[in-house]
């Protein structure tokens, strides 16, 4: 069976493979130097080298070229370090410019050869002038990178509606699809405000309990289902997943809330 090795290029990012030949007692931890389809870069051992089944790599992957050395660390916390200010320039030449994109994030690979400018922008903007200035100042490698309204809250930060650091920053990889449907088995509010993240998207949260709501709603009767019950028959009004139990309206118009028959 092959091998394989999780590399992570970011904190709580996706997981890339790569065939970890020649290099198997890496250790999750371990910092290695990959070429990707944006060059050399320093990544994390995420996964340590394992063997998989044959289907699971449906593409020839790329091998390890090198295991980080010490002074590669030292130059990617120090062109981590230049990030801000690089950032700070770009928004200046984009006012310049007059060029409708906002500048969320500047991001240096491990050596400075390469530095990506992340922006999000309501139309195509052509920024072919914004680039070569931005060569000339930087003297390296630019890539203006546009992002949806998901990847502009992961890559900016906040906290969430609930209190805490947003899923996405602490420890979603990647977005999962998230719909409607959810909020609704979940009995949920449908107020986009109620269901909304920082991003204007449904909360990611909400595929979290979905398979739990959905698998325990068909042990339950339904909404306007007719049972009987310890006081007599009755229609089902309401439906409490979580404590298992269901509201009924008797034919008397009392409602009683009584656990639900497994």
């Amino acid at each position: 069976m092959p091998k394989i090795v999780g590399i992570r290029f970011k904190p709580v990012s996706k997981i890339y493979y790569f065939d970890p030949a020649g290099f198997d007692d890496l250790e999750a931890g371990d910092y290695v130097i990959v070429e990707t389809t944006r060059g050399r870069e320093a990544g994390e051992v995420a996964m340590a080298p394992k063997e998989v089944p044959e289907d699971e790599v449906v593409s020839k992957l790329k091998g390890i070229i090198r295991r980080a050395e010490p002074w590669d660390l030292v130059q990617m916390e120090h062109y981590h370090r230049l990030e801000p200010q690089a950032l700070e320039i770009c928004r200046k030449k984009v006012a310049e410019y007059g060029l409708s994109m906002k500048i969320i994030k500047a991001e240096y690979n491990f050596d400075g050869s390469h530095l990506i400018f992340y922006f999000v922008a309501e139309k195509r903007i052509d920024f072919r002038e914004l680039v070569r200035d931005l060569a000339q100042t930087f003297k390296t490698k630019i890539e203006l990178k546009q992002v949806g309204v998901r990847d502009e809250v992961k890559l900016v930060g906040g906290l969430g509606p609930c209190g805490r650091l947003l899923c996405c920053v602490s420890f979603l990889g990647e977005f999962t699809p998230v719909s409607i449907k959810m909020a609704k088995q979940q009995d949920l509010p449908l107020s986009p405000a109620e269901v909304s993240g920082l991003c204007g998207r449904l909360l990611c949260c909400l595929t979290y309990e979905n398979e739990y709501y959905a698998e325990a709603k068909k042990k339950l009767p339904r909404i306007g289902a007719r049972v009987n019950t310890p006081y007599g028959p009755g229609k089902v009004t309401g439906v409490n997943v979580l404590k298992e139990t269901v509201s009924v309206q008797l034919e008397s118009e009392v409602t009683v809330e009584i656990p639900a028959k497994k």
